[in-house]
């Protein structure tokens, strides 16, 4: 039977410290919140009295609710008040060395049966419990901001974590109404391990000033249904945590050069720029702390995101192709009002688009395939008219240089049409007129217009399915379970699908192309497709039909 904990001690009352003590009080724990000073501690009562006021302030806790909560904890400062808990919870800065101190004091502290627990969220759990006399009763307990909020808990074992004191914190974890995944002890255990490696890409992205910190954003949010964009988010992490954590990983995780922090993020870091809890970081805002932005000057060209004045007037569209994916476009641009003109790919079906403003081809994903239509389409239509690709993955300027008007073109990348987003992708030829015009006709098809350089992926799928591969990864390593995997980026990062139920939707074979069109440009060892990925193609299965323990 696991052990009925009546009281627990959380050491540190940060944002993290403060919302696990609310936890823990929410449902009937006494609480012990414990601090290195008054002023720390009378911070650490604020946060808690601000999180639990604003929960009654939005109706979601009722004020009796939260002076019974209250009346739970018990604020003390130093660790020797924490003599008779049953388990104790640190959440103190992300270093390896105060960690190691708090715990060797706390060891001498605590009475014997009582459980040590990290909120640590990349840190070695092991190299922590060692410096107690009491490793076995040492566990990670990795609670996500807002701990009152996100449902996830990660419960991190090491080699020598009883297995009673893991089942202990397994039943406590149900106790408090959250999801617990149990690992074993690795750098960035299941979320951080995913989503740092995706963000550290993406500001590598923005250094390399292939789009703006907005289109990169918007891309990740309306692409994706993602909550944040990844730069909105590292200003709402920080970047000195984000840092942290991706140094840690790096040097603990086999230097993957995945997890090697962008070097942008070190100068930022270094000059202050720390995020919202600065007040600058990608982004700037109304003050330190303040979720509010102002206008700055950060992005590197603040043109890609200004509103398309501009371009050539589009009244006539001709649509090639003959699936579903032309349909769709046909359909959109109708609703829109324009008049549209179909040719379904073959030269007698091609005659009918001399006159008209604009081509969108959407035709199947294969180079020759598409050379050879663009070739004839610089045959057919008149002078000015905009070529346009709406290929996922395939180098637009391929495309472009097998016409004489490689000024012409541009690519325009539609997701589901549900999704209210337009990749505009200019090539090192493609003029202003030309991509002003696309973001023209994307404003009018009622869509966010983003716009980047033509590389592998553009923005979208260039971080998107890296990340996807890392998942796979990890469940090729016997890490994870694909079911815990999912539950970690959906409860955890508030993802809207985990990454084996969006690889099952997507295709395992068009993540495959995508992966090896990634890999093969940057020839990164990163992004080389999973061997597990190729092995599911070649047999022809899925995660979900082939799922592993």
């Amino acid at each position: 039977m696991a052990r009925e904990f009546t009281s627990v001690g959380v050491v540190g009352l940060g944002t993290m410290g403060a919302g696990i003590v609310e936890v823990f009080a929410r449902n009937g724990i006494d609480v012990l919140a414990v601090e290195i000073s008054d002023a720390a501690l009378d911070r650490g009562r604020a946060n808690l009295t601000g999180s639990t006021d604003r929960a009654v302030a939005r109706g979601k806790l009722a004020e009796a609710d939260r002076d019974a909560l209250l009346g739970r904890v018990t604020f003390a400062v130093g660790l020797s008040a924490l003599h008779s808990v049953d388990l104790v919870i640190e959440a103190v800065p992300e270093r390896l060395d105060l960690k190691q101190r708090l715990f060797a004091e706390l060891d001498r502290v605590c009475k014997p049966e009582a459980i040590l627990a990290t909120n640590t969220s990349s840190l070695s759990v092991t190299e922590i419990s060692v410096a107690t006399g009491r490793p076995q009763q040492v566990i990670g307990i990795h609670f996500f901001n807002p701990a009152p909020v996100m449902k996830l808990v990660e419960v991190v074992r090491t080699v020598v974590t009883s297995a009673d004191v893991v089942a202990d914190v397994e039943a406590l974890c149900v106790r408090l109404g959250k999801v617990d995944v149990t690992i074993n002890d690795r750098a960035g255990f299941i979320a951080n391990a995913l989503l740092f490696g995706y963000l550290n890409h993406a500001v590598g992205i923005f250094e390399a000033r292939y789009a703006s910190r907005e289109d990169i954003d918007a891309a990740m949010k309306l692409g994706c249904g993602l909550p944040m964009g990844p730069l909105a988010l590292m200003d709402l992490i920080g970047l000195d945590t984000a840092y942290e954590i991706l140094d840690t990983m790096y040097r603990r995780g086999g230097r993957d050069r995945r997890h090697a922090p962008v070097p942008l993020l070190r100068q930022m870091v270094t000059a202050g720029l720390l995020g919202r809890k600065s007040g600058r970081g990608f982004y700037t805002y109304e003050r330190p702390g303040s979720a509010k932005l102002v206008p700055d000057e950060l992005s590197p060209d603040p043109a890609q995101s200004a509103p398309a004045d501009g371009g050539r007037v589009i009244t006539k569209v001709g649509v090639v192709g003959a699936g579903a994916r032309a349909a769709g476009l046909i359909e959109v641009f109708t609703a829109a009002g324009y008049q549209v003109v179909s040719g379904e790919g073959s030269p007698g079906t091609l005659e009918q688009l001399a006159d008209v403003d604009l081509v969108i081809e959407a035709v199947a994903e294969d180079l020759g395939v598409k050379k050879a239509l663009f070739a004839t389409l610089d045959e057919v239509c008149k002078p000015g008219v905009v070529l346009a690709t709406t290929t996922a993955a395939l180098p637009v300027i391929e495309l472009a240089m097998a016409t004489q008007r490689p000024a012409d073109v541009v690519g325009l990348h539609f997701f589901d049409p549900a999704r209210p987003l337009v990749e505009i992708v200019r090539t090192i030829r493609t003029s202003a007129e030309t991509a002003d015009t696309a973001r023209a006709v994307a404003a009018a098809l009622g869509k966010t217009g983003i716009v980047c350089d033509d590389r592998s992926g553009f923005i979208v799928n260039a971080l998107l399915f890296p990340y996807l591969n890392d998942a796979v990864r990890m469940l090729e390593a016997n890490y994870s379970s694909t079911d815990d995997i999912d539950n970690a980026m959906k409860l955890g990062c508030g993802y809207p699908t985990g990454p084996f139920e969006l690889l099952d939707a997507v295709g395992l074979d068009l993540a495959l192309a995508i992966q090896r069109a990634l890999y093969l440009e940057t020839r990164e060892p990163g992004l080389a497709p999973a061997p597990l990925l190729e092995q599911l193609v070649t047999a022809t299965r899925t995660f979900r039909t082939h799922p592993r323990p």
